[in-house]
């Protein structure tokens, strides 16, 4: 028997819906990694995306029009979305940025896309996953790429102006992320339309976690066809099928609706019952039937590349601003809290963290800008990227304590906080993506024969064997040559090479090629020694797929820094935190991926051939974390760049801490001038600064030009750190809850609470 036959016996099959997600997709740089040799050059060479004079227009108009109309605190604590806000979008066709313009769309490039939803996120979530799910997977790119012609010219341009509102119907109550296993039907079948008897489907659906539905005017569904009586003439069961239903079609239920998390955009569910629509209602007609996963997962490139990180950026800048300020802004023991140690721990995280976000961004969206629809990257982007807008906003939350817990109109991260684990569940769970998709994919996307091979040996073709030992000796020989990379880039660093023109990125670059060349033999041998029992191993395939995402942010991080960084100088404490997290992070999954190997041979040749004897990885120093702390709290060109999402509104949350913070800095230099006046001779007692600002005027310490500057930032200061209040009417209570022996606080009592 040959091997071939011997391995198509062990092998589990692979699914339809298997099948056509890893058809599904581009592969880019990402494979590059994968084969153990980042490519620079590649990376270098993707032309730099940019707004146009159209893009920016529209920011600059509808964008910064719509965010003075936004006051998410109102929004959060109403049933709606205002309608006027909701009729501005429409008419500003904020739901057409992919549509041709042709058909009436803006036509927007996807870093633009990204941008504008990422700066309405960074004032409001529920406004941004209204604007970013017409944007994302459903009725409109489906119809851009498989409608008819007949299809586009109606819909299109009816999207393109908000005159038809659409939403997409996949996730049932029975089935998620698994969606070969959804139950909606379709029988084929004969009935009535327009006057006359056609063959169509009759449709059974219930779906739920529908955004948009409860408002929508359009339905795209997903179901699966099945032709028991032989009506099309083929086989019974046909598939996953997409189609495009009006609400008004007799037997379309939409409507109910649930409360994602408090935030207030509109998702909901959606039903049917024996609905017989026409094969015209099929997106791209009779022909698609049984496409419908097909063209799904290869439109997933919006969602998964755009919006949902887009979601990840916005949090961590609008927790990289909020933080950064009042770091700056708020006192304790004399000194800025950011001074502290253990508040600059965080801080620096969240400002590495959101310095690598900015970058994943940027080069991702310029990948789908190319035209290209990488896959992996996406899956990347969408788990990395809002598990790590998680994490920035975890640590903002902790460094404001007291301020951030306080909802009302001046919290710039209560919405967020309640609104991240939204992104997170979106598009398939953070779980599945990390620990399914993303080396699912990697592999037999990436490598350069592994598809082949697996495509040879479930063929039934006569030739097969002939073919697939070819491919065989072809693996081998690619195995072989990485297993020597990886033992010379190991134990060899001289024998490391790097192109960047810039010292402090070259000794990166060697690095990240070290671990890409370590990432291909633990690829190579751990699909030869586990096989298909890889795909069961999830926890194993997750840190490859780590490894693999966390150069992908590297490498995103250096072009960001070599490419749209002015004042480098300024940019590196941000940068190397960037850079040595993602690389500590692939190390270390690294290291446990080969601890936590189940074959104890296969464990120690992969120490062998990666020089990986312990669990040691390198660390971030204390030194960069301090300095990256200071560099976070100055009113900078890197500060401002790493916060652009964030549109400053007049008297709004960001606003208030935004003019202390500055008012802080303009007067530092007099702040100093005070506290020294103050140790060398104290003003007893210390009723309050104000006071003791006036007592220096009267000595003739300050002059009162500076006085007036100096009151004028310590009013804005205690406005930055107060948090909002409500008034409470103990009259609207009924007697029986009313609260005996309430003592009012005294205006010191409030002043110290506050």
């Amino acid at each position: 028997m040959s091997i071939r036959k011997s391995l198509k016996k062990v092998l589990p099959p692979i699914s339809v819906t298997e099948q056509e997600a890893l058809d599904a997709g581009d592969i880019w740089i990402e494979s590059s990694i994968y084969q153990g040799k980042p490519d620079m050059d590649a990376l270098r060479a993707v032309p730099k995306a940019q707004l146009s004079a159209d893009e920016q227009a529209f920011m600059d108009g509808p964008v910064h029009e719509l965010l003075g109309m936004i006051d998410d605190f109102e929004l959060a604590n109403s049933t709606h979305i205002p309608k006027e806000i909701l009729d501005f979008l429409g008419k500003n066709r904020f739901f057409s940025m992919i549509i041709p313009k042709k058909f009436g769309g803006l036509e927007f490039s996807p870093y633009a896309n990204s941008t504008i939803v990422a700066t309405i996120a960074a004032r409001s979530g529920a406004i941004a996953v209204t604007v970013m799910v017409p944007n994302s997977l459903g009725p409109g790119e489906l119809l851009m790429h498989y409608g008819t012609t007949e299809q586009q010219d109606y819909w299109l341009p009816r999207l393109a102006v908000g005159q038809d509102i659409p939403c997409f119907a996949l996730t049932s109550p029975e089935a998620g992320s698994d969606a070969g296993g959804i139950p909606d039907a379709a029988i084929v079948t004969k009935g009535q339309w327009n006057g006359e008897e056609v063959v169509g489907l009759s449709v059974t659906w219930d779906k739920r976690y529908i955004t948009l539905a409860p408002i929508a005017t359009v339905l795209g569904l997903a179901f699966k066809v099945y032709d028991p009586n032989g009506l099309l003439g083929g086989k019974e069961e046909l598939g996953i099928t997409c189609a495009l239903l009006p609400k008004t079609h007799p037997g379309v239920e939409l409507g109910n609706r649930h409360d994602p998390m408090g935030q207030r955009f509109y998702n909901g569910t959606t039903r049917g019952k024996d609905v017989f629509i026409p094969m015209e209602f099929i997106i791209g007609g009779q022909k698609n039937i049984g496409r419908g996963w097909q063209m799904l997962v290869s439109c997933l490139g919006a969602g998964r590349g755009i919006s949902l990180p887009a979601m990840g950026v916005a949090t961590a800048q609008s927790s990289f601003k909020a933080a950064a300020e009042y770091s700056f802004v708020r006192e304790q023991f004399g000194l800025p809290i950011g001074r502290f140690e253990g508040i600059q721990g965080k801080m620096a995280d969240i400002a590495g963290k959101t310095f690598l976000l900015e970058s994943m961004r940027v080069l991702t969206t310029e990948g789908l800008g190319m035209g290209l629809k990488p896959s992996v990257v996406t899956a990347i982007a969408k788990y990395h990227m809002t598990e790590l807008g998680r994490d920035v906003l975890n640590s903002a939350m902790d460094i404001q304590a007291g301020k951030a817990i306080q909802r009302g109109p001046q919290n710039t991260l209560a919405g967020a906080y309640s609104a991240v684990p939204i992104a997170i569940t979106v598009e398939g769970a953070n779980i599945l993506t990390r620990n399914l998709m993303i080396f699912g994919q990697g592999a037999m996307r990436c490598h350069p024969y592994l598809k082949e091979m697996v495509d040879l040996i479930h063929s039934d073709d006569s030739s097969a064997d002939g073919e697939f030992n070819k491919v065989l000796r072809k693996t081998i020989s690619f195995s072989v040559k990485n297993s020597l990379r990886s033992i010379a880039q190991s134990y060899a660093p001289f024998a490391r090479n790097a192109k960047s023109a810039l010292p402090e990125v070259r000794k990166y670059e060697k690095r990240m090629n070290s671990i890409a060349a370590k990432l291909a033999p633990l690829a190579d041998l751990s699909l030869a020694v586990l096989g298909g029992d890889l795909k069961k191993a999830e926890l194993l395939s997750a840190r490859l797929g780590d490894v693999m995402s966390y150069l992908y942010g590297a490498m995103a991080s250096v072009r960001f820094y070599e490419q749209r960084i002015e004042d480098r100088q300024q940019a590196r404490p941000f940068f190397d935190y960037a850079m040595q997290w993602s690389l500590m992070q692939a190390e270390q999954a690294i290291v446990d991926f080969i601890n936590n190997f189940p074959n104890t041979p296969t464990r120690g040749l992969m120490r062998v051939l990666t020089n990986t004897y312990s669990n040691s990885v390198s660390g971030i120093s204390d030194k960069l974390v301090n300095e990256l702390a200071a560099a976070s709290m100055q009113d900078s060109s890197v500060k401002a760049q790493l916060t652009h999402l964030v549109r400053v509104m007049p008297g709004d949350g960001n606003d208030i801490n935004e003019q202390a913070f500055k008012a802080k800095h303009a007067v530092a230099h007099l702040l100093s001038k005070v506290q020294k006046a103050l140790r060398k001779e104290p003003v007893v007692p210390f009723v309050s600064f104000e006071n003791a600002l006036n007592k220096l005027q009267e000595k003739g310490v300050i002059n009162a030009s500076e006085a007036e500057q100096l009151h004028d930032y310590n009013e804005k200061r205690k406005l930055a750190v107060r948090v909002d209040e409500f008034t409470f009417d103990l009259e609207l209570l009924s007697p029986e809850e009313t609260m005996p022996d309430v003592t009012p606080e005294s205006d010191s009592d409030k002043t110290e609470a506050a």
